[in-house]
């Protein structure tokens, strides 16, 4: 009997193990160009720690175990808890600010859909201890750096910036309670994957005034920062906030990935400032990646008010996206052999195989074949696996003679051994 494998997980066979590499080595180099140290935790953490974050709704939402112990575990749906509980451990000892990413294996009891799968890659960046908003610029700066490199451009996505701050102070203003605010963004951060009519409707049950419904629609419809002087006081502190992070994205040379959106609210309640998403421009994905300001997370897990910043991409949207823009295949390195040694007798076998031993150890990639087959067969092996030269040990390996073929070009010539070899290793 074949058993497959879990809905919503992948195989990952060697060319799609390159495509994981690729992307998973792209979002290092760029963490670290940026000045972001990598860290990582366990892959399963106490459920409660969990619960703490996103409330015992959570429970449906991921995988939990109990242990021997009795102990309540869950593996990790996402890594911000573990960074707040792993901040709080050495808050005292840390120097500040925090810049830490991670690149973790997470998992989601969801259902699989294009782009949600229950077992996923995610690149996250943080700034903790830094309230100033070149923080969260360079948070989204960061983010795009990543993104144009592996040949996505403004006309392929765009960032979308808002602000948690910025709409509360607008509710407030026209009437609706504090404690209602968090309902509120639950439904606000539906408008774009709702029909209008739907989300207007939905919206009218949590505020039955019209007049109010109105003025927050057309609110959620302003898309420059200009627009938001008919709305809020452009000396407010939430106003220029937005306006500084946008401003700064621009100066850093990316303004033009970016724009105001108020309707980005995000779904999860610890954020407090700027959010964003970035979305592709045909807007048939779900979010590449997104994130914002979150004030008070580590007070939560029991730490001390102290403030912060992050973002978190997953591999499969972004996956779906460079193939569909044709920017994957092009871009991924090659298996490459430096040498591949064909052997064309019984007799010298094993000098193949100690000369193979002998370039890896001095640190070349080599291969050779396992039986001796024609010769004909075995430069056809090289050239599967892209090497870049091809020695032939022969008979006039007995005159300590090797000939080595380039694979691209078809030239061919006949070496002294150690000659060869000695010009290597200098």
């Amino acid at each position: 009997m074949k058993i497959p494998p879990v809905k919503g997980t992948r195989d990952f066979y060697p060319p799609e193990m390159a495509v994981r590499n690729w992307i998973i080595d792209g979002w290092k180099k760029v963490s670290v160009r940026n000045g972001f140290e990598e860290y990582d935790g366990p892959i399963f953490e106490y459920l409660k720690m969990f619960q703490i974050k996103s409330g015992d709704e959570i429970v449906d939402q991921l995988f939990s175990l109990r242990d021997r112990g009795g102990r309540d575990l869950a593996l990790r749906p996402e890594i911000t808890p573990t960074l707040a509980r792993m901040v709080n451990q050495r808050i005292n000892s840390l120097p500040k600010p925090i810049k830490w990413f991670s690149v973790p294996r997470l998992f989601r009891a969801e259902r699989p859909q294009k782009g949600r799968l229950r077992e996923f890659f995610q690149w996250n960046i943080d700034i903790i201890g830094e309230d100033s908003p070149l923080a969260d610029t360079e948070v989204i700066f960061t983010t795009v750096d990543y993104l144009r490199e592996i040949g996505l451009t403004s006309k392929d996505i765009k960032v979308k910036v808002s602000s948690r701050e910025l709409l509360a102070d607008y509710l407030i203003s026209l009437g609706i309670p504090e404690d209602k605010l968090e309902s509120i963004y639950v439904i606000l951060d539906k408008k774009d994957k709702l029909p209008s009519d739907t989300f207007e409707k939905i919206l009218g049950e949590q505020i039955p005034d019209k007049n109010t419904v109105k003025k927050i629609l057309d609110f959620m419809s302003v898309d420059s920062i200009p627009q938001l002087k008919d709305f809020v006081e452009e000396g407010s502190g939430a106003f220029l906030n937005v306006k500084c992070v946008l401003d700064n994205l621009d100066m850093m040379g990316v303004g033009d990935f970016c724009v105001y959106d108020p309707g980005i609210v995000r779904g999860l309640a610890y954020y407090t400032g700027i959010v964003f998403e970035v979305h592709d421009v045909a807007s048939e994905l779900r979010a590449i990646c997104g994130g914002g300001r979150y004030d008070n997370l580590l007070q939560d897990f029991g730490g001390p008010p102290i403030s912060g910043t992050g973002m978190g991409m997953g591999d499969a949207v972004l996956g779906i996206l460079l193939e569909e823009k044709k920017l994957l295949q092009k871009q991924l390195p090659r298996r490459r052999l430096d040498f591949f040694l064909a052997c064309v007798d019984e007799d010298n076998k094993e000098a193949a195989v100690k000369l193979t031993m002998k370039l890896r150890s001095a640190g070349f990639a080599a291969n050779f074949s396992y039986k001796i087959t024609k010769l004909g067969k075995q430069l056809k092996q090289a050239s599967e696996q892209n090497a870049g030269k091809c020695i032939i040990i022969g008979d006039e390996f007995k005159d300590n003679k090797l000939a080595v073929k380039d694979m691209s070009s078809g030239e061919q010539e006949l070496v002294d051994a150690d000659e060869f070899l000695s010009g290597l290793m200098s």
